[in-house]
């Protein structure tokens, strides 16, 4: 009875709301939106968990976070405590705060969830996380006596650097190879300054770093080395996170334009680059007055907020399907609707029209409506015959997905790949058809969300440990 009181009593208590910047001010800066929780609403909102005899939360985190107990330490007030308890399983909390979709992971079983709204697990992980790194009260936890092993991880991505993280508290030695001159991969290139700072990112870095593992920048493996040349060079195994960043487009009439860009592209710029800061910092961007950008996901979201930022003064989200079906984050949709971004939902690009000076100057589009549903689950876009139209644009961005870079499999005999030209692999321990290497996160998968490539890491970085380990080879 006194159970049932106490959980009614929780549920009484509302999540607490995000203190964030507002709307009509941030779209002038690329300052963090979120301004985070106080201690005192980390308190509040960690007391609203009713501490679950089976936790749910659990099995719905891909890193396998031990999420009432560190929330329980959070309403006890040890708030470093709950940060080690994190790190236990998560190399990356402040980053996984911040740009998990926990709606549909973690905080979508939580039992609050049912009559109510779920406790906010992403936004407590992103406090304890925050207190621990800005006290300086950070642990480095001892690693295993060294093992004599040698893994090469190649991609310094969320995936390579929890694989990394992982085998180096498991004694073995680790280098990671990373193509940019910045270590994080789609953390550093891909995600605004406003929705997760290059400083943050920085600082998980460096605790990768001080764990023990090495890292070399500016190293294009199957170019400047092939995985062939790791294992000549004495690594037992390797361990392939290199993402999934070839950009897409659609592959329709004036898509050669200038003034039409790659997702990719537009955003490495502004991110990696700090183009947002020129001529600050050297690398110039599109800085158009009517931007357009075709596609719903958080990539498109993150474009089309970026292109606000930079002086638009009108920002599209063209999208194909209905605001049910925009794949994006519950979170990044209303940040963007808060801050003007204007939706043109069920419509589709079908031409972009020039000027005498080759620069695109409209996109045609046609309207859709949704029949049934495609082999995503959701309801297949339909052309509505004679309905085209016409918006007014300067700069166009594509952010409709991306795809495999070749380079390592076409450089790597015997490893298979699909018929998209991913890299295929063991769901469950990173296996590739090549003995020794293992892949997981989006050149496994395809685009997917940061948690599940650290999820895919961890899961591979204990294969590659009881591989390593074993007689084969090594």
């Amino acid at each position: 009875m006194e159970n049932k009181e106490n959980t009614e009593k929780k549920e009484k208590v509302p999540r607490q709301p995000m203190p964030e910047q507002d709307p009509m001010k941030r779209i002038y800066n690329f300052n963090e939106v979120p301004y985070g929780y106080t201690a005192e609403l980390s308190i509040t909102e960690a007391k609203r968990c009713i501490q679950c005899k089976k936790p749910s939360c659990i099995a719905g985190c891909p890193v396998d976070v031990k999420i009432p107990e560190f929330i329980q330490q959070i309403a006890d007030g040890d708030f470093i405590g709950a940060a080690r308890t994190l790190k236990e399983t998560n190399a990356l909390p402040a980053i996984c705060g911040r740009v998990c979709p926990q709606e549909d992971q973690c905080e979508k079983v939580c039992v609050l969830g049912k009559k109510g709204e779920p406790v906010a697990i992403g936004r407590l992980e992103r406090f304890a996380a925050d207190y621990e790194r800005e006290s300086g009260n950070i642990l480095i936890p001892e690693v295993a006596p060294p093992s004599g092993k040698k893994i090469a991880v190649v991609g310094a991505g969320p995936a390579g650097l929890t694989v990394a993280g992982d085998l180096i508290k498991l004694g073995h030695e680790v280098t990671i190879f990373e193509a940019l001159h910045k270590s994080g991969g789609v953390l550093i290139y891909g995600i605004p300054e406003f929705r997760l700072p290059k400083e943050i990112v920085d600082a998980e870095v460096e605790y990768i770093e001080k764990l023990g593992v090495k890292i070399i920048t500016d190293a294009v493996i199957g170019r400047l080395k092939t995985v062939d040349d790791l294992f000549a060079e004495g690594f037992h195994a390797v361990f392939l996170g290199v993402g999934a960043g070839a950009p897409v487009f659609m592959n329709i009439p004036g898509e050669n334009l200038s003034g039409i860009y790659s997702a990719n592209e537009y955003l490495t710029r502004s991110n990696l680059m700090k183009a947002y800061r020129f001529p600050e910092y050297d690398t110039p961007i599109a800085c158009g007055k009517n931007v357009a950008v075709i596609g719903g996901g958080n990539v498109a979201m993150d474009s089309v907020r970026t292109a606000l930022r930079l002086g638009a003064d009108n920002a599209y989200i063209i999208y194909r399907r209905s605001e049910t079906e925009l794949p994006a984050r519950a979170e990044e949709i209303h940040h963007a609707k808060e801050e003007g971004v204007q939706f043109k939902l069920l419509h589709n690009p079908i031409e972009y029209i020039g000027d005498e000076n080759g620069w695109v100057r409209q996109i045609k589009c046609i309207r859709m409506e949704l029949g049934e549903p495609d082999d995503s689950g959701r309801r297949r876009p339909i052309p509505v015959k004679g309905s085209e139209f016409t918006i007014d644009v300067d700069t166009v961005v594509v952010a409709i997905g991306t795809e495999a870079n070749p380079v390592i499999p076409k450089t790597t005999q015997g490893l298979e790949v699909n018929k998209w030209g991913y890299i295929m692999a063991n769901g469950e321990t990173g296996e590739t058809s090549r003995e020794g290497v293992y892949a997981g996160g989006d050149i496994v998968t395809g685009s997917a969300t940061v948690i599940l490539a650290m999820g895919a890491g961890r899961k591979a970085a204990n294969a590659i440990d009881a591989y390593v380990r074993s007689n084969k080879k090594s």
